[in-house]
């Protein structure tokens, strides 16, 4: 972990480094390539070649798909805290998404004819669910619930499995419940290979969807075009924007949530208060002492920063370069800070805000931009399960007083057939 003040040698190089993002990693983008051309010819041959080669179990095709029964089973024996944890969560992802649908409209333009657009599901997605370190049973909430509230009829979920080659019954229970209509025992690049390209034991599907590492993230970069996809989000982000109110454990506690996810992770703390970050880095080193997960810690935690800042508007300024996946804003005044971050995925106001309540339960999808993305993309949203198509309906008399501009960009294009077509329309 870093600690990085104004009068330290060489901190404004710092600062920059901490918003310079790396491309690709080349021999990711080879090996993701390899894996592609493999699964294309090879289809369930490849796919479980490198299922066990990357540590996962040795399956036949037959045990690619998660059975019904399995599933069954799995919601049956679901303990009943966690049904309860699994349904408020849908249930407030659900009621937000169905708020972001969007909805078909048409209009007449001044010319008289009528133009809109409609939007409709995608008939067949493919959702990514991790689960090499934990099973990410939020993730399959905050993704699948999103395509079923949309009205996605085939609801894809591929997850890699343990060594014995079983899910965590509560994922799969979770996958389920939130409208999975089809779930895989398989993850990696290959997964997101079979998704786009399809294998004998899993047809293709439109679009993926869900988080992953970098090799599932340069998978997903590399098929897109063959089919479409949502972004590309990688390892966990936070960034914490304090002033000398805030509570050093509070923030120490979100660092450390976020960092737990392990390699990749990153966790920055920026602040105008010198007592603060040493109290921070203080409870730090206490809270660490409580976690089961010390070593996907000691990992991520190479990547943290505790940054002290001039004052609040270099904190803004930094944090804007970042384009941070979740921003906690720790201050008196959250709502006007808020209002100057730009690239955010998730922004959460006021240090009683914990960044663990958007990953697992208020509403909004905890799929969000990472590596710097958040300067283009936006986090998941239920619209993106929705295909638009615009429509144009023309009558004789709005055709006939469309016709004088149709007739001078064809002319200005030199384009004379595209004006015939429509002057033809009109003739007797």
């Amino acid at each position: 972990m870093k600690v990085l003040r104004p009068k330290d040698r060489g901190y404004e190089k710092a600062i920059a480094a901490i918003n310079r993002r790396s491309a690709p990693d080349p021999k990711v983008r080879s090996l993701v390539a390899d894996i592609l051309a493999d699964v294309a010819k090879d289809g369930d041959a490849a796919l479980l070649r490198y299922t066990k080669k990357f540590g996962g179990p040795s399956l036949a095709s037959s045990q690619i798909p998660v059975a019904p029964a399995e599933t069954a089973r799995a919601i049956a024996e679901l303990p009943a805290a966690t049904r309860r944890a699994i349904s408020a969560a849908r249930a407030n992802v659900r009621n937000f998404a169905r708020r972001s649908l969007r909805k078909s409209w048409f209009m007449k333009n001044r010319q008289g004819a009528v133009v809109g657009e409609r939007f409709d599901p995608f008939q067949r997605v493919g959702i990514y669910i991790p689960g090499g370190n934990a099973p990410l049973v939020s993730s399959a909430i905050m993704t699948c619930t999103l395509a079923a509230a949309a009205g996605v009829r085939e609801i894809v979920a591929v997850t890699p499995a343990d060594k014995d080659g079983r899910v965590h019954p509560a994922l799969l229970a979770a996958l389920a419940e939130c409208g999975a209509t089809e779930i895989y025992r398989v993850g990696g690049a290959q997964a997101v290979a079979a998704l786009a390209l399809g294998t004998k034991t899993i047809r293709p599907v439109q679009k993926i969807f869900g988080p992953g590492n970098a090799w599932v993230v340069e998978a997903k970069r590399q098929v897109f075009g063959r089919v479409a996809i949502d972004l590309l989000p990688g390892p966990s982000e936070v960034l914490v924007i304090a002033d000398n109110a805030a509570n050093p454990a509070w923030i120490a506690a979100d660092l450390l949530a976020q960092s737990e996810h392990g390699h990749g992770s990153a966790a920055i703390l920026l602040t105008d208060s010198g007592k603060l970050l040493g109290a921070v880095e203080k409870s730090l080193s206490k809270q660490i002492k409580l976690s089961k997960r010390p070593k996907e810690l000691a990992a991520a935690l190479k990547n943290a920063s505790l940054v002290l800042v001039k004052d609040i508007e270099a904190a803004i300024r930094i944090a804007n370069g970042y384009a941070a996946e979740h921003v906690s804003i720790a201050t008196a005044s959250p709502g006007e800070i808020a209002l100057k971050l730009t690239t955010s995925g998730a922004i959460f106001l006021g240090g009683i805000s914990p960044v663990v309540g958007g990953d697992f339960l208020a509403g909004p999808s905890h799929e969000l931009p990472t590596g710097g993305a958040g300067k283009s993309f936006a986090g998941l949203t239920v619209d993106q399960f929705q295909r638009r198509t615009s429509v144009i309906m023309f009558d004789e008399p709005s055709l006939r007083a469309s016709l004088p501009y149709l007739e001078t960009f064809s002319e200005i294009e030199g384009l004379d057939a595209h004006g015939r077509s429509a002057r033809i329309r009109l003739e007797k």
